[in-house]
């Protein structure tokens, strides 16, 4: 008979003494259960001790999440949060410098307890923090404790980063400044400048003033790994934090600096892997750049700005250059309008009187403008071939250059996703990005060349404007997903992949979409659903039993937590613990918590989530709440909450859970691999009938004959 809920069968330990086994009832109060602990033990005053997890993360047993006990568990008896707090405090404080720094150290590690923390903050243990900080001059291993110490304190949030005073944030930007310290505290005081920006205008002020970009540019040059990605983490929090106009006077200055280039040599194309962190810096990297063509995308036409008529006019005058040459005096002003009138149709405006209408659209606005003065300017024979090839063709066939620009622009915002907010957990950027300074308007100059060409190759009317665009847009995109390294890369790809090969493509879909669709496939599909459906639920058993690093993300955009989780290869436990950077597939033994899958019940996606629900910033970005799911285990009261690092790993996790559950895998990716497996089942199975049509209706059975006088009978042959 299996115990009852509100009892688990736990093993108690501590130093010297014989382990205890206790049935722990979850309904009896803490303190009783302890005296009863101490009790067995002949140890007086119960209440200086408490129970705390033997492995992994060492968390104190209390009131709140004494639920989260499992049958199976190891705890062991130490002494209470409030006596350590209070022996830590004095430690400290001690004139002992072996003490203080042993103090100091077991402080760092117990700080990651909330009930520690609590109970020394409430001592103002911080205080002490900051005096250590303020008045010490070491910078050896008792600073670094102290740090680390400081560090998992305010992760708890019981402390306003607008407290610290403006001598202690200084003391940090001077560890982050000098060249002669451990790498270590280097790492810490990075790490609590990027915690402290997001926080307050005031503080992101201080950090950027003291904090030149310069210096961080030193240290995302550093051979240490872990000292670049906190210095990165530094930069992108600054960005994410400053104004546009301070970001665009960064980028600028980034942009002087060559970091796109060291990036593209020395961070993607080194020899160490990329790590998923550094991946999410690089994104939000390429995102805050591209976004700085978002308010001259939103941004219409004004046609009274004398500025942006000039460009406009520059446009025409460079592609018509000679004609444009003949003095004013020569024509009278209505044949001048006239003349330029018709400049502007071959130039490819449809309101040619006044092309300054054509970019009243927004998007893409005057970015389409900017695209095509960039155009003219830096390719200028390209521009001129390109207008003048179209001015000589017949007036039906004639590719419109502002017309495809402005369209190309509005694609190209699109695919890139200028405009849209960064997301907290995407790593995908281009590595070609990095490559390139004026990366937008070179991609532009690359695909506004491609237009003609493709306009060419379909020998396209005005009428085909659309369908032209659309085959563009489909060739950027299709090239953009094989990931070029470089712009020349992407040129060279993107022209092999002519109209002839989108229409190959496009047919070989058809093809296959038109054979799966006759009424015998589709039978035969259905047959072989049931079968290919268990493959999928195996695959998503296997997948959650080799396990999947996940990662917590904070209000402060902390994203340094790890925690592990996989199941047991009997399906029967899943198995999860908290692991440090770098470890890739930890072993069962090695994760001290366990969900029994019988005490599942039931799963969580978006914002059904309790964690998702928690975050009432009102900034919560979608993205977050497409990742997330939780499991509710042991009579709904308890959650384990997830945010996947992936989309794939969402759908996979999700699946393997509701398999688990014994319910339908649901996730977009169970219909593409389902999808697909079908797709190479049916190839198979009917390569035998290629190019053999097959009929709607099954042929008719025919009549039976009037005898079966043809039979053969082996009872004669054997006589």
């Amino acid at each position: 008979m299996p115990p009852p809920k509100d009892v688990v069968k736990i093993a108690i330990q501590m130093v010297g003494a014989i382990p205890q086994l206790i049935e722990l009832q979850q309904t009896k109060p803490l303190a009783s259960v302890l005296k009863d602990v101490c009790d067995a033990w002949s140890l007086p005053n119960a209440e200086r001790y408490a129970l705390q997890y033997a492995d992994g993360r060492q968390t104190y047993i209390t009131e709140s999440n004494r639920r989260d006990i499992k049958n199976g568990s190891i705890l062991r008896l130490t002494t209470s949060p409030d006596q350590e707090a209070e022996r830590l405090y004095v430690g400290i404080q001690s004139k002992n410098v072996d003490v203080k720094t042993d103090s100091l150290k077991k402080l760092a590690s117990l700080s990651q307890d909330v009930t520690f923390a609590q109970e020394f903050i409430s001592r103002n243990g911080l205080k002490q923090i900051y005096s250590i900080v303020e008045e010490g001059n070491d910078t050896g291993e008792m600073l670094a404790h102290t740090l680390k110490a400081f560090t998992e304190l305010m992760e708890h949030d019981f402390v306003s980063w607008e407290n610290l005073s403006t001598v202690f944030i200084k003391k940090i930007v001077s560890y982050v400044n000098m060249n002669a310290v451990d790498a270590s505290i280097q790492q810490l005081s990075l790490c609590i400048l990027e915690n402290m920006v997001p926080t307050s205008r005031l503080l992101f002020e201080l950090v950027k003033k003291e904090v030149t970009l310069d210096r961080l540019l030193t240290h995302l040059q550093a051979t240490n790994a872990e000292l670049q990605l906190k210095a990165m983490a530094l930069l992108i929090a600054l960005l994410l934090s400053a104004t546009d106009a301070e970001r665009r006077d960064m980028m600028d200055y980034l942009r002087e600096k060559n970091l796109r280039q060291f990036i593209h040599k020395n961070i993607i194309h080194s020899s160490e892997p990329l790590g998923d962190e550094m991946a999410h810096y690089l994104y939000v990297l390429q995102s805050v750049s591209l976004n700085l063509c978002e308010h001259r995308m939103k941004t219409s036409m004004d046609p009274y700005s004398q500025e942006q008529r000039d460009l406009l006019q520059s446009l025409r005058e460079t592609a018509f250059e000679s004609e444009s040459e003949v003095p004013a005096g020569s024509f009278s002003t209505e044949r001048r309008r006239s003349l330029c009138a018709k400049e502007f149709r071959k130039l490819g405006f449809v309101n040619n009187s006044n092309p300054a209408e054509d970019l009243r659209r927004a998007p893409p606005g005057l970015l389409a403008l900017d695209n095509m003065v960039y155009f003219s300017r830096n390719t200028p024979n390209a521009y001129s071939r390109f207008v003048l090839e179209n001015s000589s063709r017949e007036d039906k066939h004639e590719c419109p250059f502002a017309r495809s620009s402005i369209q190309l622009t509005l694609i190209l915002c699109e695919i890139l996703h200028i405009g849209e907010p960064c997301s907290e957990t995407a790593q995908a950027f281009y590595p070609m990005f990095f490559g390139q300074d004026h990366f937008f308007e070179e991609l532009f100059c690359i695909c506004i060349q491609l237009v003609n060409k493709t306009w060419k190759e379909m020998r396209a009317t005005q009428e085909d404007f659309e369908k032209v665009m659309q085959v563009v847009r489909e060739q950027i995109t299709r090239t953009l997903s094989l990931k070029p390294t470089s712009l020349e890369l992407f040129k060279t790809r993107v022209n092999t992949l002519n109209y002839s090969e989108i229409l190959k493509l496009r047919q070989t879909e058809r093809l296959h979409q038109e054979e799966t669709l006759a009424v015998p496939v589709l039978e035969l599909r259905e047959k072989l659903k049931p079968e290919l459906l268990e493959l999928i639920r195996q695959q998503r058993l296997l997948h959650l039993c080799e396990g999947t690093l996940f990662r917590k993300i904070s209000s402060r955009r902390r994203q340094d937590k790890l925690w592990y989780c996989r199941l047991s290869p009997n399906h029967k436990v899943l198995h999860y613990g908290d692991v440090e950077e770098g470890v890739q597939s930890p072993p069962i033994e090695s994760l001290p918590e366990k969900i029994p899958v019988v005490d599942m019940k039931m799963l969580l996606v978006g914002k059904e989530c309790p964690h998702t629900k928690e975050k009432s910033s009102g900034k919560q970005n979608k993205d977050v709440l497409e990742l997330a799911f939780s499991i509710v285990h042991d009579m709904e009261e308890y959650c384990l909450n997830f945010i996947a690092p992936t989309r794939y790993e969402f759908c996979l996790w999700t699946d393997g859970l509701n398999v688990l559950l014994g319910k339908e895998m649901t996730s977009e990716r169970t219909q593409t691999d389902l999808d697909v497996l079908l797709s190479m089942e049916l190839k198979l199975r009917l390569l035998d009938l290629e190019n053999i049509s097959i009929p709607d209706n099954p042929p008719p059975v025919p009549k039976p004959p009037s005898n079966l006088n043809f039979c053969y009978d082996f009872s004669h042959a054997e006589q």
